[in-house]
C-alpha cells in the first residue's frame, strides 16, 4: 500500500517547477512505484500559455480548481475548463492550456513517468521506462 501527502512531496525531487514558473507539478505516484500509471497534482499560473505534446504517453487531466481553456492544436478546437472538467489525450494531441485563474489539476499518465522527464522544445516528455 502506498500512502503519501502533498506536504511530504513539497520541496523534494518529486516537486517540479520549470524556470519560467508557469506551472508546478507534484508527482505523487511515479513509475518506480510499480502500479502502471503516475499521478501528479499540477498547478498552472493564470494568464500563462502552456504548450504540451505527450507523444509517448496518454494523459488524463481532471480540473479541481480554477478556469481556463484547452486548445486542441491538432483539431483546431477550443474547450472551456472548470472544476469538474476532465480531458483525456487519448490521441496524443498537441495542446495548449490557457488558465484564466489559478488552475489546479490532477493528472494521470500511462505509461507512468519516472519523474526524470523534462519537456523538450515541442513540449514532449521522452519515454523513460523503470527497470
Amino acid at each position: 500500500m502506498i500512502v503519501r501527502t502533498l506536504d511530504e512531496i513539497t520541496g523534494t525531487e518529486r516537486d517540479v517547477e520549470p524556470e519560467n514558473k508557469q506551472w508546478r507539478s507534484k508527482r505523487i505516484v511515479l513509475g518506480n512505484d510499480k502500479v502502471g500509471f503516475s499521478v501528479h497534482e499540477t498547478v498552472l499560473q493564470p494568464g500563462t500559455i502552456n504548450d504540451f505534446w505527450y507523444a509517448n504517453h496518454i494523459e488524463a487531466v481532471f480540473i479541481t480548481e480554477g478556469e481556463g481553456e484547452l486548445y486542441d492544436k491538432d483539431n483546431d478546437v477550443t474547450y472551456q475548463l472548470k472544476p469538474g472538467s476532465i480531458y483525456v489525450l487519448n490521441g496524443n494531441e498537441k495542446h495548449q492550456l490557457r488558465p484564466e485563474t489559478l488552475m489546479k489539476t490532477v493528472c494521470v499518465f500511462n505509461p507512468p513517468v519516472t519523474g526524470r522527464e523534462v519537456h523538450d522544445e515541442n513540449g514532449v516528455y521522452p519515454l523513460i521506462v523503470e527497470d
